[in-house]
């Protein structure tokens, strides 16, 4: 029996560019290896993103599956994610720097760090790589293995590899898989005055 890769339909009210409509957060990974090269562009699409001060207030550990990091990343995700995002090829830990190089608190470093992550998600379906970002891991245990600066916090953990079929979760995670896309209507989160 052949299985196939899920085509999620992304029901927008309004047209949007075709990188953003096909995005979207599997749990299902081909073990199928992510290149450095792949990983490299990824990197080069958040190095590229806005920034207050320019001040570029992102780190990122990037760690291929087979590696002592990743086993290690892999230990610090919740129960949740452990069935399934540790078959991931890549795990990057990716951390915001809570201050600017003279010292100061950055307020804008979890925003910029935003928007450089969107920028590493376009890349990456572009590549035609899919993501999984979660906050569901210990932070204090990566901040620990990692021996990550006091001014260094752990943000989000990212799963990087080529989908693959459904058909290998466990039935939870099937089913969370097939759902359909949905998101709050526009009217719900702005206030348009045009």
């Amino acid at each position: 029996m052949t299985s196939t890769l899920i085509q999620k339909e992304t029901p927008t009210d309004f047209d949007i560019h075709p990188l953003i409509k096909e995005r979207w957060s599997p749990r299902s990974f081909s073990p199928k290896k992510v290149s450095r090269s792949a990983v490299n562009q990824l990197l080069e699409a958040m190095r590229w993103a806005p920034s207050a001060m320019n001040e570029q207030p992102w780190e990122v550990l990037a760690a291929q599956k087979g590696t002592k990091s990743h086993d290690t990343l892999a230990k610090t995700l919740a129960p949740g994610n452990q069935p399934w995002a540790p078959d991931a090829p890549v795990l990057l830990l990716v951390m915001a720097r809570t201050t600017y190089s003279n010292g100061a608190p950055n307020h804008s470093a979890l925003y910029d760090l935003g928007l450089a992550v969107g920028n590493l998600s376009v890349e990456a379906t572009h590549l035609g790589l899919s993501l999984h970002q979660m906050g569901g891991f210990d932070r204090t245990m990566a901040r620990e293995s990692f021996n990550l600066r006091e001014n260094l916090q752990p943000v989000v953990m990212i799963a990087v590899g080529y989908r693959d079929s459904h058909e290998s979760l466990p039935e939870d995670l099937q089913q969370r898989e097939l759902a359909p896309r949905k998101r709050k209507k526009i009217e719900e989160f702005a206030i348009v005055d045009f």
